[in-house]
């Protein structure tokens, strides 16, 4: 049996229908982590879908309970197949975002998969249901025709990870020894572009803040009172706009990473964003002055207005409101303060005088709270793995240095001590933490592919 009789059972899986009746079964349940209900539907998702897969595998699972209330567990599942071959940790998260049931296109729910065209619509279908379970059975047909992986692996499935992975930390903190191994590699966010396989190095950190002007207990006619009194949502703007210019360069001092190396302008060279034809188009005249989109993204900082509000929008009426609010977000790359980030950005408001503007915690359904970290180009497993992408595709991978998003990659690289490897299986126009969330079904076919063929490749090499 061979490397390619692996593909071809992962395709047949795939065009007989078994990848859409699965991911339709996972999809189903709707595991909203920000909700008490959906705290339920999480602990659902692993007993009824995750821990049968991997039992059935022959894996030993575990469930370790969140020591944070109102997050979801843990499950860990660990196949041991000899203690002197490399250990593979995998990763995915159970939990989805907020499903918007009646914000999708007539017809569409979030919680009933549906096909149209070659998309796949669902909440999770992208963001991560279909990622992790693109892996698990990739790992399935690979033992099912070798008998066997050639390596050890353990698969770690969090159930929080759209509400910040609150005490998965402290799970790993407390089970290093269940958590440790040699390197991890894992699926998420999108690829840059549909037709172009990329191995992600890593992830940026996010700080989430809200800025508030409040200035008085309740709002006053415009006609008596405006030009009288302070307009708080013109004191916000304005204190939003010495943040960034009208271009989005950042103004802050102490928000500005450090100068881009020349080995990752070297990655980033020749790497176009593009999500399709129906999606967005990067805005040439946005971000820092001199940087490719691509470099913007994937190797610079980014301040971003999330919300913002003042007054009632839905119903206005002619008054000076009493303040005004805006939930925004620091997206940064490693090697960025972050610890001195509200610090920075306190002194920075202060000195263009806008000290009636306060720096206060979000909501808690928006903390955010990742780090930022990423693992080298240069390493052995990189190379590996993009090794086996371009024997399975025809074409070597692109490679960023960190993905634009966010995730907890720094428990697995400075926690772990693990070089961390992503390959994402979705495209950037896939409409993640939105309305009409889908994947592409030729893209996770080929990615199918791309991952039995390097759990084959990655057991093979141990035989060597």
């Amino acid at each position: 049996m061979s490397r390619q009789d692996a593909i071809l059972r992962s395709t047949k899986y795939f065009d007989e229908g078994g990848f859409l009746n699965d991911v339709t079964a996972l999809v189903k349940i709707p595991t909203e982590s920000q909700t008490r209900a959906g705290i339920k539907h999480c602990e659902k998702y692993l007993h009824e879908r995750m821990k049968p897969i991997f039992i059935q595998m022959g894996f030993d699972t575990k469930l370790y309970e969140n020591p944070v209330d109102g997050f979801g567990p843990v499950l860990l599942a660990t196949r041991i197949e000899d203690e002197g071959l490399p250990t593979i940790l995998g990763y995915g998260h159970g939990d989805v975002i907020l499903g918007m049931e009646n914000q999708w296109a007539e017809g569409k729910s979030p919680w009933c998969a549906e096909i149209s065209g070659e998309r796949l619509y669902g909440r999770g279908t992208a963001d991560n249901k279909s990622q992790h379970w693109i892996n698990i059975i990739a790992l399935k047909h690979v033992l099912e025709i070798r008998g066997k992986l050639g390596f050890n692996c353990k698969f770690l499935i969090e159930t929080g990870e759209e509400n910040g992975s609150l005490g998965l930390r402290e799970v790993i903190t407390e089970n290093l020894e269940d958590f440790g191994a040699d390197v991890f590699i894992a699926s998420d966010g999108p690829r840059i572009r549909r037709d172009r396989p990329t191995l992600a190095l890593g992830s940026r950190g996010a700080i989430n803040f809200d800025l508030v002007c409040e200035l008085r207990d309740g709002g006053h006619h415009s006609g008596n009172w405006g030009g009288a009194l302070s307009d708080p949502a013109i004191i916000l703007a304005n204190a939003i706009a010495c943040i960034s210019n009208s271009h989005g360069r950042i103004e802050v001092e102490g928000w500005r990473p450090p100068a881009i190396k020349d080995e990752t302008r070297a990655l980033l060279k020749d790497v176009v964003i593009d999500s399709g034809p129906s999606g967005p188009v990067p805005d040439d005249l946005w971000g820092e002055p001199g940087l490719t989109a691509a470099e913007n993204v994937y190797a610079w900082n980014n301040f971003c207005v999330l919300a913002m509000t003042s007054g009632n929008p839905a119903r206005p009426v002619n008054a000076v409101s009493p303040s005004a609010r805006a939930n925004c977000q620091l997206r940064y790359i490693a090697g960025t303060n972050y610890t001195n980030a509200l610090t920075a950005l306190r002194q920075h408001l202060d000195d263009r005088g806008f000290t009636n503007v306060t720096i206060e915690d979000p909501p808690d359904e928006n903390r955010g709270g990742y780090l930022a970290s990423r693992t080298e180009p240069d390493n052995g497993w990189v190379k590996r793995i993009a090794a086996s992408m371009g024997k399975t595709t025809g074409q070597q991978p692109v490679i960023i240095p960190q993905m634009g998003g966010s995730i907890c990659n720094d428990l697995f690289t400075d926690l772990l001590g693990l070089p961390a490897i992503w390959i994402p299986h979705s495209y950037s126009g896939c409409s993640q933490h939105a309305p009409n969330e889908h994947i592409l079904m030729p893209v996770c076919r080929e990615a199918l592919q791309i991952m039995t063929a390097l759990y084959w490749d990655l057991g093979e090499e141990q035989a060597d």
